[in-house]
């Protein structure tokens, strides 16, 4: 493994464990990004499959396109199917959580939220619905509500090899853990190894698997992490470097020609606050035509310029 996508090294702990195991089946709970941050992508470039769990509708609209073997669902997992709150927290979406005082401590990091109504399933109906059979492991991240989710499985039915859970609570990193793990140990799982962040639990019939597993967490520089490269079209170092460069050439000489409504769309991605409303009063005037204009003509062959 030569490059990690995870918070805290869960995918290179986790291939540690899988090692030379060229397909597998994964549950991602919290999945976030379907790329930065996360611990299943790299095992989906692997060969691997899943079903990922992310109710934030912009992130889990994402892996149609880009992981087209997985199974997105953006429904909440809980104890009991029904609905219930979900407070979506901006840019900072990995505060997002079914506990409302978890999503305001992320004010202190200068974020605000916003709350809907979101359908809950349980994991147990996740399974049943798609005909899981074999899991090799499941993912759980979903900053306080641990327990509602390992709560709603059905433990002898559907048995991940590994189960790796946040185990700190969100902001201020207490140990969180006796409130869900009676739930595992309860139930045919025996703790492996904890990475600062997250603990992971063998099932009894996988306990061959525990062997694998390190006696402390591997050193942060053990692996090359995606956020080292920072932006593509930026760094030479990041592998992507070369297609970021011409696929921003061709997204800025196409600027001239978006329809407005996708010209908005970009806008109100791009910008923040009351940025966002002045830049989008002005997207249909001369003036802001003039300046897609200007910024499109050293790509659109409009201005040639020395290399």
């Amino acid at each position: 493994m030569d490059l990690s996508y995870a918070q805290n090294l869960e995918d290179y702990h986790l291939a540690r464990i899988f090692e030379r195991q060229d397909s597998g089946f994964y549950i991602d709970v919290g999945a976030g990004h379907p790329v930065a941050d996360n611990v299943s992508f790299h095992f989906y470039l692997q060969g691997w499959r899943g079903i990922v769990v992310e109710p934030q509708e912009r992130l889990c609209a994402l892996y149609d396109n880009l992981r087209p073997r997985d199974i997105a669902a953006s429904v909440l997992i809980g104890a009991e199917p029904g609905r219930a709150k979900f407070h979506e927290v901006d840019r900072l979406h990995g505060f997002s959580t079914t506990v409302e005082r978890h999503a305001r401590g992320a004010a202190k990091f200068g974020a605000s939220f916003r709350t809907s109504r979101k359908f809950v399933l349980t994991l147990a109906s996740l399974c049943l619905t798609h005909r899981v059979r074999d899991i090799d492991f499941l993912k759980v991240d979903v900053e306080g509500a641990e327990r509602d989710v390992l709560a709603g499985a059905d433990w002898r039915r559907f048995r991940p090899k590994v189960v790796l859970v946040e185990a700190v609570a969100p902001g201020d990193m207490a140990p969180s853990h006796e409130a869900w793990e009676p739930i595992l140990t309860g139930n045919g799982y025996a703790f492996a190894f904890f990475d600062g962040l997250n603990r992971f639990y063998v099932a009894d019939e996988a306990a061959a698997l525990k062997a694998r597993f390190p006696e402390k967490p591997a050193p942060w520089d053990a692996v090359r992490h995606l956020y080292e490269f920072g932006r593509a079209p930026e760094n030479p170092q990041h592998p992507d470097h070369e297609l970021a460069k011409v696929l921003a050439g061709a997204c800025l000489a196409a600027l001239p020609t978006l329809a407005p409504e996708d010209l908005r769309a970009l806008l109100a991605a791009g910008a923040e606050g009351p940025e966002v409303e002045r830049l989008l009063a002005a997207s249909e005037t001369d003036a802001f035509r003039a300046a897609l204009g200007r910024i499109a003509a050293p790509y659109d062959g409009g201005q040639l310029l020395d290399e």
